[in-house]
């Protein structure tokens, strides 16, 4: 298990009326899903809804992003769905926690950079919250921790897209998947490290319990995002 990290409280923010918190009890299917995504951005571009951030699983399954390299498929044993997102091959499971996030960016800086940063902080924020030290690493885009090996691994990954300033898809958190699962990509193109998740590295693997350690740490991602619009130097390193 990592060494739990301390990381700031939460600010005392409240949660924002004008986003729509919803979490599935229940696997929801990747076509569906992908579809209610893209409604609901286009409904936020019109005025004609709020904000979401959609938490949930998805059954055994692989995504692969407009860099996808069909070499890096190297065993389709799920089925394979084009995402519509940056990035490559993924895969999505039981035990994951997925996070669609529709967030309008017009009122919030216009930058996407800026939007990675911060999605990448929220996650580590949570992550610390259920004992895990989880960071950033230069030149690659994700977030990644130490595995009981003492090997750096990969414990979450983000994949955005950007349409009319609305976003579309998110991030995956393992929580505890089958890892296996993904012996049939390399994961986002990185074939030297290894993924982890909370379960493995002894954290604590409750999903209910990632999902409150989410939503409390928020309210404080959305406000930088506000107030950060200059660029990430601007925001300083609590991101």
């Amino acid at each position: 298990m990592s060494d739990p990290v301390s990381h700031p409280a939460p600010e005392a923010l409240p949660f924002p009326a004008s986003v729509e918190w919803r979490v599935e009890e229940a696997p929801v299917d990747y076509p569906p899903a992908l579809a209610e995504m893209e409604t609901r951005a286009a409904a936020i571009y019109e005025g004609q809804a709020r904000e979401r951030v959609w938490l949930l699983e998805h059954p055994p399954l692989y995504t692969a992003g407009t860099s996808a390299d069909p070499a890096e498929l190297l065993d389709p044993r799920f089925p394979v769905h084009d995402a519509g997102r940056g990035g490559r091959y993924t895969y999505h499971g039981p035990g994951q926690r997925i996070g669609y996030l529709n967030i309008d960016l017009r009122e919030r800086g216009k930058d996407v950079r800026n939007f990675v940063h911060h999605l990448e902080g929220w996650m580590i924020a949570a992550l610390g919250d259920l004992g895990i030290a989880a960071r950033r690493a230069e030149g690659r885009i994700g977030i990644w921790t130490d595995d009981p090996q003492g090997r750096e691994a990969k414990i979450g990954a983000l994949g955005i897209r950007v349409r009319r300033w609305v976003t579309l898809h998110g991030f995956s958190i393992n929580v505890d998947p089958d890892l296996s699962h993904f012996g049939g990509i390399v994961p986002c193109g990185i074939s030297e490290y290894p993924v982890t998740s909370i379960a493995a590295l002894g954290g604590n693997s409750s999903m209910a319990a990632l999902d409150s350690a989410l939503r409390a740490h928020f309210p404080a991602f959305l406000s930088r995002l506000a107030r950060c619009g200059a660029g990430v130097e601007q925001c300083g390193a609590g991101g």
